[in-house]
């Protein structure tokens, strides 16, 4: 959400639109044939243990960094500059006339894997940026007289750094490459550190030269994972179940871990969803003075069922959150009378919730230490200012693995009736591989709802692989049947557009877009062009930032497009 009016968001925004076509290639080469047990990594210092040795990285873009690393204990830094997009090479010895795996672990900004000089086809896949590991894979055969290749990855101009680690050319050995892997060693200190009544969640201790984990129930596996904890979903209420982990890598899988044994909750109406009604609107409250009007809590409309405090504050723990409530910017308005009207908010039946992140929150969640201080925190300020749940709007990137693990234990310490909301960007739900969408899916059990910010976005994707322009019934619909279609239940998607035109760089729609695009999507009537396969009576509702500049506009956006959600079937 924007804090300055009229703001666009990031550069890489402006052209989202131009990737979207090649967004459907990026996953093409994954998931490539696994290589034989005979074959051997033939690149040199892939895990940059050694620095940058073997590796010439272009204009100096390239360094070596102890956080954050997929295995071992270093992984390569590139940060693109100017007209450089911080290739990093490296020369590989190879056999003529044979095949190999490429693959290797990246994070952060938009990163290319590739191969040249191959004597057949060249071959790169790439993948949008990432808040956790991801393994980008593809495969090349040599030609008839070829025995060296140069493999490359490389950033993109002007965007983040992109990280790297263990990488690996599988296949014959060409002369001087790595040796294969060992089998890594047993996973210690497996835990239970969460549950419901469907789900429980684990953690446990990362293993040297382990590239990826799996999850077995009562002995048969469940789930395979790159970090060191997990979620288990789809069990039965209050039953008993025991599990265990093991850690891979090319090698194989090493020997079981000591199980443990966690129960299931009773079951409960789930979902966070509490006294809701079946169809709400959520509004974003502002706790800055940005030229739109100054709210108090009492003053926000009572169209709005759910309301979000934008936004906590990052401390200098990692993960944790505090906030600061600007009376100096709000003309006086204390914390005692904040706390009051949010009493009375839920004495009228209205949900308030902390919001986290923003277009400037820099709060991050990237190991199992800071999962745990953001639980404590955002639990912490929910017992001291009445707060419902937390609404997650983290603009700057999430880690999947931990986001979930954060969530699921403030989950367990404030109850069922927890209110979760999430605001992702348009590209974060483009895919189910997503790091926004992954965490989504991964606590569907305990999700109240994702507003998904259909503005300052520019062209996307729709459900049915065709491009739609921001602004219109047919963007809205269509980048909705994603997340409707990817595993969301419609009762746990919104709409979410500016209040008004001053709300957001762009995107703003006037109300009746909004209410024609709810009427397609739950009535199957006022689509555009694009109609959904079925419609989705159930669907939440609608989102707006903010209140405040509802306000400025005279409250037009609440009393359209608030009466019309509350009348959907």
């Amino acid at each position: 959400m924007d804090r300055a009016p009229g703001t666009p968001r990031r550069g890489r925004r402006v052209w989202a639109g131009a990737l979207v076509s090649a967004l459907s290639l990026t996953l093409a080469g994954v998931g490539a044939g696994q290589a034989s047990a005979a074959d051997v990594n033939n690149a040199k210092n892939a895990g940059f243990e050694a620095g940058l040795s073997n590796w010439t990285c272009s204009a100096n873009s390239g360094t070596t960094v102890s956080s954050p690393v997929h295995g071992g204990t270093a992984a390569l830094k590139a940060t693109p500059s100017g007209q450089d997009n911080a290739r990093c090479s490296q020369t590989v010895a190879v056999k003529p006339d044979s095949t190999y795996r490429l693959s290797t672990w990246v994070q952060g900004g938009y990163a290319y894997l590739g191969v040249t000089g191959t004597g057949t086809t060249d071959v790169s896949t790439w993948t949008p940026d990432s808040a956790g590991w991801k393994q980008l894979s593809t495969s090349f055969t040599t030609g008839a007289n070829t025995t060296s290749v140069t493999v490359y990855t490389h950033g993109w101009y002007g965007q983040a750094a992109y990280y790297a680690d263990d990488l690996s050319v599988f296949g014959p050995d060409g002369g001087g490459g790595e040796e294969e892997p060992e089998v890594p060693g047993t996973p210690g200190g497996l835990g239970v550190s969460g549950t419901t009544s469907s789900s429980v969640s684990l953690a446990w201790n990362a293993v040297p030269g382990a590239t990826g984990y799996t999850v077995y129930r009562d002995g048969t596996k469940v789930t395979a994972v790159s970090g060191t904890s997990a979620t288990v979903t789809g069990l039965a209420a209050d039953t008993s179940y025991s599990f265990q982990v093991a850690a891979t890598n090319a090698a194989g899988e090493s020997p079981k871990s000591a199980a443990v044994t966690a129960r299931t909750k009773q079951k409960d109406d789930g979902g966070g969803s509490g006294d809701l009604p079946r169809h709400a609107v959520t509004g974003y409250w502002q706790n800055f003075d940005n030229g739109a009007t100054v709210q108090r809590i009492s003053d926000v409309p009572a169209q709005y069922d759910i309301i979000a405090v934008a936004f906590a504050d990052a401390t200098s723990t990692p993960g944790a959150v505090t906030f600061n409530l600007d009376t100096a910017g709000l003309n006086g308005y204390t914390v005692d009378r904040f706390k009051a009207d949010v009493r009375a908010k839920q004495a009228a039946g209205k949900k308030v919730i902390i919001s986290v992140g923003g277009e400037k929150g820099t709060v991050a969640v990237n190991d199992a230490a800071s999962a745990t201080a953001f639980a404590n925190s955002v639990y912490a300020l929910m017992q001291e200012y009445g707060f419902d749940g937390v609404d997650i709007d983290l603009e700057n990137g999430l880690n999947a693995t931990y986001m979930t693990q954060a969530l699921r234990a403030l989950s367990a310490k404030a109850g069922p009736s927890m209110i979760l909301t999430m605001a992702p960007q348009t590209i974060d739900m483009q895919s189910t591989s997503n790091s926004y969408f992954r965490t989504a899916l991964n606590v569907k059990d305990i999700l109240t709802v994702v507003n998904m910010q259909y503005y300052n976005s520019g062209s996307m994707l729709g459900c049915d692989g065709k491009v739609y322009s921001q602004g219109s019934v047919d963007f809205l619909t269509a980048l909705a049947c994603i997340q409707l279609e990817g595993g969301l239940d419609p009762s746990q998607v919104g709409l979410g557009l500016p209040a008004s035109t001053r709300g957001a760089g762009s995107g703003y729609v006037s109300p009746t877009v909004v209410n024609n695009a709810l009427d397609c999507l739950t009535r199957g009537t006022n689509c555009g062009t694009f109609k959904p396969s079925k419609t989705y009576p159930s669907l939440r509702g609608a989102m707006t930032w903010s209140t405040n500049w509802d306000a400025t506009a005279g409250n037009a956006w609440s009393n359209a497009v608030g009466p019309h959600v509350h009348a959907l079937p």
